[in-house]
């Protein structure tokens, strides 16, 4: 939450000239709703269900640029859908510290609707990174770089 993932996602798509999708936003279109209207109706459980679907649709179309959200990971189902996948999976890593910047105003994450965004930005780090790491066939630290350079690394290196 926070790295970049749908502003360096369609930086890349841009540049490579591929599709971009982002699944939160593939959401809202099919669902036509917000994702905080999801999770309002359908709590985390109902959410990442759909999540789930939504990744593997894409997953089937023909090669894109795809932005997860960020606790995809935190369903087994979606660690196997990645793992079995012969996409490229690029980790982008930030600290707490620069997640709390990055989202300093955001009002729309419904699991950071909460007193201490410091604390539970923290407690999903320290669940999220591991398996992150686990599926990641890249990682690219974000702290003090531009979306733009970001992408230029992952070309220039990864790609």
């Amino acid at each position: 939450m926070g790295a970049g993932k749908s502003t360096v996602g369609s930086i890349l798509a841009h540049k490579l000239g591929m599709e971009f999708y982002d699944i939160d936003d593939e959401l809202e279109k099919c669902c036509g709703v917000s994702v905080n209207l999801i999770f309002e109706i359908e709590k985390e459980e109902g959410f990442r269900k759909r999540e789930t679907q939504m990744l593997s649709k894409l997953l089937k179309k023909p090669p894109a640029i795809i932005a997860t959200g960020g606790g995809i990971i935190v369903t087994p189902e979606n660690i196997n859908i990645l793992k079995q996948s012969q996409s490229s999976i690029i980790y982008l890593k930030t600290d707490v510290k620069q997640q709390l910047y990055r989202l300093r105003k955001d009002k729309k994450r419904p699991l950071l609707q909460c007193d201490d965004r410091k604390l539970r930005l923290q407690q999903m780090a320290q669940i999220r990174n591991p398996l992150y790491e686990s599926v990641a066939t890249t990682t690219v630290k974000t702290a003090h770089q531009s979306a733009y350079k970001m992408a230029t690394i992952i070309i220039k290196h990864y790609l």
